[in-house]
């Protein structure tokens, strides 16, 4: 097992999903022993976090840059430190990538990969001569591994709707002023592309990739536009997506919402050549994403009597303990579940650099992803 982790960054994200992770892997989870933010006070607050939460006899050591003795230099010093979970503002992120692995860290960094394809390819080129040598990096996106969505790339894959003919995937969010995700600095006014479809459109994208599994994003098509003044640079995308030579779809996002309220339309929907897969989160008490299946089966022996069948599924949102799951396994060689390769989320940024800067001309992503 890792001998020990820390978690770099403070923010809303680390205390509300990555320090639960953490807890819900239990002792299958390494020891949290260090926390860095730049200010010492968010650095003490992630802490006392933690050490409540994790009931840990003692709270994991703070690391800020204002004492020299304390920064993130010493932190990436400690020889009880294995591996460090990165998750720091967009833009900052792959400098530190590139210093925790220099440093002999493996890590695992929150998504996206880069602020745009070109900051990505480098980065990936760079990581190769830490890599190459046997440390583990890996992206964190949680959507690529909740268990909902691999249950429908399991049920597409094996033909449960036919062969895939069309997809739909609409992203419909409402982010005011008092959100607290918008209340965040650095993205109240971000210094990259897509302020929050950047950021929380590279989920979707990771989402057709787990449910078309078989298939490859290769080109788009689509416009970008900005609605609510605040939300600069854009806040709505509309494409359209070819998936292989015969295999289309709708990509639709948005985080103008006028209204918090999210209109009657699936999140994600599968179309086949039997019958066709939604799968949405559930707005109830149950909550947890929900896989609805539709398709006609025959009725007896006569050939042309069919009737229409129904299959659900229901599964908790637990992709960020599975992908830190998935991050410690890989470290420790146990072979099978893979996630989280630079190159998938290479491919999620690509995919949103491409819907911003189309402007209705084709863009082939293959291309885009070599030549940046």
């Amino acid at each position: 097992m890792v001998s020990g982790i820390a978690i770099l960054g403070a923010g809303l994200f680390a205390t509300q999903a990555y320090i639960p992770a953490l807890k819900a892997l239990g002792d299958s989870a390494p020891p949290l022993k260090a926390v860095y933010s730049r200010s010492e006070k968010s650095s003490s607050e992630l802490s006392h976090s933690a050490s409540e939460l994790l009931k840990l006899e003692s709270p994991p050591e703070i690391y800020f840059d204002a004492d020299s003795s304390r920064n993130l230099d010493a932190l990436l010093k400690r020889s009880d430190i294995e591996a460090v979970i990165i998750v720091l503002p967009i833009t900052v992120q792959p400098e530190i990538v590139l210093k925790a692995l220099a440093a002999g860290k493996h890590v695992l960094s929150e998504k996206p990969i880069a602020p745009d394809v070109a900051k990505g390819i480098s980065l990936i080129k760079e990581a190769a001569k830490y890599t190459q040598k046997g440390l583990v990096w890996r992206v964190a996106e949680n959507y690529e591994v909740e268990t909902a969505y691999m249950k429908a790339g399991e049920l597409v894959k094996s033909g449960a709707i036919g062969k895939v003919a069309f997809f739909k995937a609409i992203v419909y969010n409402y982010i005011d002023k008092s959100s607290q995700w918008y209340k965040t600095p650095w993205r109240t006014v971000p210094d990259y592309q897509g302020g929050f479809l950047l950021d929380g459109g590279v989920h979707t994208v990771a989402v057709l990739r787990t449910i078309l599994s078989d298939l490859t994003l290769t080109h788009v098509s689509g416009f970008a536009s900005l609605t609510k003044d605040y939300l600069a640079p854009h806040d709505a995308i509309h494409t359209i997506v070819r998936a292989g030579p015969d295999v289309h779809g709708l990509v639709e996002m948005t985080f103008a919402s006028p209204v918090p309220t999210k209109p009657p339309a699936d999140n994600i929907l599968i179309t086949g050549t039997d019958g066709w897969l939604s799968v949405n989160h559930a707005n109830d008490a149950e909550g947890g994403i929900k896989i609805l299946i539709k398709k006609l089966v025959k009725k007896g022996s006569e050939e042309d009597k069919v009737e229409e069948t129904e299959e659900s599924f229901r599964f908790p949102i637990i992709g960020v303990q599975e992908e830190f799951r998935a991050f410690f396994a890989k470290i420790d060689g146990v072979e099978g579940f893979e996630a989280g390769d630079p190159k998938d989320a290479l491919l999620d940024v690509a995919f949103i650099q491409a819907a911003l800067t189309s402007e209705g001309k084709l863009v082939d992503l293959g291309q885009l992803m070599r030549e940046g």
